[in-house]
């Protein structure tokens, strides 16, 4: 199955794409459960994702990089998050950030950031949301104001940071001219110490918020009082363009979260498929049965399909053309067959989906974070429906 994942590529993304499964095959499937369950961060694979240069995969060649394309990377991630959706998270955050910087810093904060988060030495995280706020991203409150000399002062609460504490690093979306709209944004690129507490004077990290899924990665907090950012760290050199900014990182970023869709889709109907050929009742595998083979059937068209339509948004974003809308068609559709293959699994599994000890309890929890991330199913219709009107 999945014939068509290497068809058009170069003989390098096949060596890329087998390296990554690899990789998974012997050092994220033998411990995800354990290291979930544990809620435990998993140190030994990020390390050995850093030995691979997975953190520098489409950071350009001149800055340390692989210099691959998006495509690539989500080719990458889908098998990253077969084996733990997890750790796809680990890297999407620092691909988003790196990718701001390539397309929106200046000269001076590439060549300052870009080389060490090829290596994986400086490790980025993305801030938008905020606890008043979510798919609402005018309605922010995080302030940031010129002291007079070459600095901002900065107070507000930013909400779910994915890597917000084992980050150095957070693009982060704050008004500047709040009578401005839009266009009163700007992000900040803004240090930090790894870690929990106060990370920085007037900066702190709470602590790691508790989740039903999608645990493993650090979910935090991030509160700013009267934290002091020198003026040169605004993205661009030039404030008033953080919403573009970030909405051109959300957009490849929704590129990612289908991947991830279908990662956990297709280790669902893996486990399913397995599952049904070695479990028997009336004298036969359930596979044999027409109601489980007919689920079977639904599950790898599904998988197929949400894996067609991911490349689609990825090829055409690599092409340098507006992809909102392939982009916001492959989320939606990914984040919902995953749901459903992913229950379909639990369904087949019968009362041991129920049982820690089985794979498919692990996926069944962390399924319904991709229905949110990256904008939730009505947001990107509202996109894909608008984009339609356009005609």
């Amino acid at each position: 199955m999945r014939l068509q994942q290497t068809h058009g590529l170069t003989d390098e993304q096949r060596e890329i794409i087998a390296t990554v499964r690899a990789f998974v095959d012997r050092e994220i499937l033998p411990v995800a459960t354990e290291l979930e369950h544990a809620d435990e961060y998993p140190q030994a694979i990020v390390d050995g994702m850093k030995k691979l240069g997975l953190f520098g995969l489409t950071i350009a060649e001149e800055h340390g990089g692989l210099g691959e394309s998006l495509l690539t990377y989500a080719l990458a991630v889908e098998e990253l998050a077969r084996g733990w959706m997890s750790v796809s998270g680990i890297v999407n955050t620092h691909f988003i950030v790196a990718w701001m910087i390539a397309q929106h810093g200046t000269a001076e904060q590439q060549a300052h950031y870009l080389p060490r988060m090829a290596t994986g030495e400086i490790r980025g995280a993305f801030s938008m949301s905020e606890p008043g706020c979510g798919s609402d991203v005018s309605a922010i409150t995080t302030r940031a104001v010129p002291d007079g000399d070459g600095h901002h002062v900065v107070d507000g609460q930013k909400m779910w940071l994915t890597n917000g504490a084992s980050a150095n690093l957070v693009a982060t979306l704050v008004k500047t001219d709040p009578a401005a709209g839009h266009r009163g944004m700007t992000t900040f690129l803004v240090d930090k110490t790894p870690g929990f507490g106060e990370v920085a004077p007037g900066l702190t990290v709470p602590g790691k918020i508790d989740k039903m899924g999608y645990r493993g990665v650090d979910t935090t907090e991030l509160i700013f009082d009267g934290y002091r950012i020198p003026s040169a760290r605004i993205l661009g050199g030039t404030p008033g363009r953080g919403f573009y900014q970030m909405m051109d990182g959300v957009e490849v970023g929704r590129v990612n979260v289908a991947a991830r869709g279908c990662g956990v889709a297709m280790r669902a109907y893996e486990l399913a498929l397995a599952y049904a050929r070695q479990r028997e009742t009336f004298g036969k595998p359930i596979a044999e049965h027409q109601a489980v083979l007919f689920r079977l059937a639904e599950m790898a068209t599904k998988v197929e399909a949400a894996h067609q339509m991911m490349v689609m948004a990825a090829r055409r974003k690599d092409s340098g053309e507006r992809n909102d809308l392939e982009s916001g068609m492959a989320k939606y559709l990914a984040s919902e067959y995953c749901k459903e293959v992913v229950e379909d699994a639990f369904r087949i599994h019968g009362g041991y989906a129920y049982s820690r000890e089985y794979e498919i309890e692990r996926l069944y929890r962390e399924a319904p974070m991709l229905l949110i991330g990256e904008g939730t199913a009505d947001i990107q219709k509202m996109i894909i429906g608008r984009r339609l009107l356009e005609g």
